[in-house]
């Protein structure tokens, strides 16, 4: 009901119901104030007038009557037949379920919060939105190809994704950008991707903005303007490979890690403010001795965003700081419900 009741859906039909209103009104009253009908008999006459089914008059009309017929047929010829026309083709060629889904993402994003928007449903975006969906991450994508944004919400309703330029501040704003915990933007072009990285960092100061680029010249310009991490997809697939054949196994496990999401072994980041607060300036040693779930803590990251593999068991946790967990399903949820942690 709602969605009916929204305008902007259906305002090709309300306008043509609206025309066609006012033309029963104002012939209902013309016949009333010209020919003395009841205003039943005039409402008849009316219809059967516009609708053009050809029934005879209810009583012979008088010329002035005649020359009110004669422009009633000819300012309203096909009226009656289009605004049904019209109701058909948004019922029956798919308009309605469009407008519906349209509706329903439209719903869903006025109560997004914390997601991270994909700029881009090519072969990065995909992998990105695959990946978000192991972790439970909530996400949407933008993507501007009409044609693949319904296939989209035809095939996949777990796929949040809205129609329109990433770099058009418009849609990203749409997309809650104020609201966001994250924006990967993977878009083919260097350029889109460096004005989606500058209009989302001057909206959300410390949105957390990740970037794809092509040519390694643009790395820099991408930092400069606003993005954590930029990555370069030939570059890092390229040393992957040459990694395999030096050391296989080595990748394979990491990529075991990395692809697994939360259904077999995964590895996961647990913020400072996450800990209880008694915490501060406690050692890692100490929160694995109250917290024994198995997994392990792999990872340390420093206020000053120094990475620290294999910390030290007498390593401080101080505010700003990360910890990287790595465990097995059971391990990370007993961790994540030890600490209070939603996913």
């Amino acid at each position: 009901m709602k969605l009916l009741l929204s305008f902007k859906y259906f305002k090709e039909i309300y306008y043509a119901i609206a025309f066609l209103m006012a033309v029963l009104f104002i012939g209902t009253v013309g016949y009333i104030y010209l020919e003395d009908y009841s205003w039943m008999d005039a409402f008849y006459m009316t219809v059967i007038t516009v609708s053009t089914v050809g029934f005879g008059e209810i009583a012979p009309l008088h010329p002035v009557g005649k020359l009110f017929t004669s422009l009633l047929i000819i300012t309203t010829f096909g009226t009656f037949a289009y605004v049904i026309s019209m109701i058909t083709r948004y019922l029956i060629s798919g308009q309605y379920r469009i407008y519906y889904k349209t509706f329903q993402v439209n719903n869903q994003l006025e109560k997004l919060s914390n997601h991270v928007i994909i700029c881009g449903y090519g072969r990065n975006g995909r992998q990105a939105v695959k990946t978000l969906q192991a972790h439970k991450v909530p996400f949407l994508v933008i993507e501007s190809d009409l044609e693949l944004v319904h296939k989209l919400r035809e095939e996949d309703s777990n796929i949040l994704v809205i129609d329109g330029d990433a770099t058009d501040d418009s849609v990203i704003i749409k997309a809650g950008i104020n609201r966001a915990l994250a924006l990967i933007t993977t878009l083919p072009r260097d350029t889109d991707n460096l004005f989606v990285v500058l209009t989302a960092r001057d909206i959300n100061k410390g949105l957390n903005i990740i970037s794809r680029a092509s040519d390694d010249r643009s790395e820099h310009k991408l930092r400069i303007a606003g993005a954590n991490n930029v990555i370069l997809p030939d570059k890092v697939g390229g040393a992957h490979m040459a990694t395999l054949v030096t050391s296989p196994d080595l990748m394979q496990f990491l990529d075991q890690i990395s692809m697994m999401g939360e259904d077999e072994s995964t590895l996961v980041e647990i913020q400072f403010k996450n800990l209880p607060p008694d915490f501060e300036h406690k050692s890692i040693l100490e929160l694995e001795k109250r917290y024994q779930t198995g997994a392990r803590i792999i990872g340390f990251k420093t206020p000053e965003n120094k990475i620290i593999v294999n910390p030290s068991p007498e390593t401080e946790l101080v505010p700003k700081s990360k910890l990287f967990v790595l465990g097995n399903i059971n391990q990370i949820i007993k961790i994540k419900q030890a600490l209070h942690i939603d996913d």
